[in-house]
């Protein structure tokens, strides 16, 4: 697998234009390496910011008078299928658009419950996970991916690379796992991230999980290239395209420049605004993510998010029986526990935040109040606060960082740390 990089970084508050993008794409994927080809194109849900539309008509245009075929493939992980229309939306396109110029190309959702959608491309032997998870876990994971990407010649993943609470960092081979893998290698190395926790790994370069994921896409044989893409603000800052492995890890860096902000210390309040691509909780938990190792011990954060009706349009029940709760609740009851899908207890420990469990009793590091369209008995069912959105006005909450209180508008990408983690993070990053 070839470790060359081919990349564009624009100045900081700059972004790359589209004729450097195309420069970036004919460079990359010549159009005479895949004449007659079937190309499969793999692009994250509505749930990522980024111009994926941007690189799909500019690959459309460099290769379709050249393939046999180039389609989508939506890497949902286990998010709610697209429709047509929000694909469309996705891929920056028209109805127009799509009905003449896009009409060849198929689009698909992943499938991750759905073993006919399904192949098995091998096991990640006990051994081998003892060595990667350094040692948390020792047990064979079965791998599965959505078995369209062996109907294709070349497999292109597109999507932004950004600080991640489960991995360190998404991007390159998250792509295939969660984004197109199924149950097993899922449920594990969300848990895996749980266990280590959120807190430690965010922002982290190379991480437990990260080993885990490359590992299991080793496993995908298949002619793989990633376009890695890091955004500041609206801007495209960087591109980065070849293997999984080496997009992902020269993006990263990037990322982690442009992508954590550092404050001198933590915050009493910190009010959170979920932007209306998050449309649950499963989603929207990102609000937290993102800001818990800024948050004060015996502090509160609140998700605010009136649009946010659901805990989650595909766990909902589960996590309803479930609740939020730190990562000792769930260990010290293991036998209690254990036959729930791991994804899902994953999501409730990194919603919920660190805490302690002892003698029966749960003692949360923070509180977590929902000021959501999700009603107060639900958010006591599963162990969160409420807060009734129409109470809030977002501009009491301004300018008063000297009072321990944080407003962060536009939550769930950007990574908040306290400076005094910067080395520390930076140092962790390098191992």
């Amino acid at each position: 697998m070839a470790s060359c990089v081919i990349s564009k970084t624009a100045p900081p508050g700059a972004s790359l234009t589209p004729a450097q993008v195309d420069e970036v794409v004919t460079h990359a994927c010549p159009a005479c390496d895949y004449r007659g080809q079937r190309v499969l194109l793999i692009i994250p849900d509505g749930t990522r910011t980024a111009p994926v539309g941007l690189l799909f008509k500019t690959l459309h245009r460099q290769l379709a008078p050249a393939v046999k075929a180039l389609d989508i493939l939506v890497a949902l992980g286990t998010h709610q299928a697209m429709s047509e229309e929000a694909i469309c939306e996705r891929l920056e396109i028209t109805a127009t658009e799509r009905q003449s110029t896009y009409r060849q190309v198929h689009f698909f959702n992943h499938a991750w419950n759905d073993p006919a959608a399904l192949k098995q491309v091998g096991v990640i032997t006990a051994s081998e996970i003892k060595e990667l998870s350094g040692g948390l876990f020792s047990m064979d994971v079965p791998v599965a991916v959505n078995k369209l990407v062996f109907g294709y010649d070349h497999t292109l993943m597109v999507g932004p690379v950004f600080p991640h609470e489960v991995v360190g960092f998404s991007g390159g081979n998250k792509y295939l796992f969660p984004g197109i893998g199924g149950p097993e290698i899922l449920n594990f190395f969300h848990w895996l991230g749980a266990v280590v926790t959120n807190w430690s790994i965010i922002g982290q370069k190379w991480t437990p999980v990260r080993r885990v994921v490359d590992r299991a896409g080793a496993l995908v044989k298949v002619d793989k290239r990633c376009f890695c893409l890091v955004v500041d603000g609206k801007n495209l800052a960087g591109l980065f395209v070849g293997s999984p492995e080496a997009a992902w890890e020269a993006a990263s860096d990037l990322s982690r420049d442009r992508h954590i902000t550092y404050k001198n210390r933590p915050f009493r309040t910190i009010l959170s605004c979920a932007p209306k691509m998050y449309d649950d909780l499963w989603t929207g938990g990102k609000c937290m993510y993102k800001l818990e190792p800024v948050l004060a011990e015996g502090g509160e954060l609140i998700i605010y998010a009136p649009h946010i009706s659901e805990i989650s349009f595909t766990h909902g029940t589960l996590i309803e029986e479930v609740g939020y709760h730190g990562r000792d609740f769930f260990l010290k009851q293991w036998d209690k526990y254990r036959h729930y899908p791991w994804g899902v207890l994953a999501h409730s420990t990194h919603v919920h935040g660190l805490g302690a469990y002892e003698n029966g009793l749960e003692k949360a590091r923070a509180r977590v109040t929902l000021a959501t369209a999700i009603p107060p008995e639900t958010c006591r069912k599963i162990n969160l606060g409420y807060r009734d959105p129409k109470t809030i006005r977002i501009e009491d909450y301004a300018n008063r960082e000297a009072e321990g209180i944080l407003l962060v508008r536009q939550a769930g990408e950007m990574l908040y740390r306290l400076k005094s983690d910067r080395s520390a993070a930076a140092e962790a990053s390098r191992r």
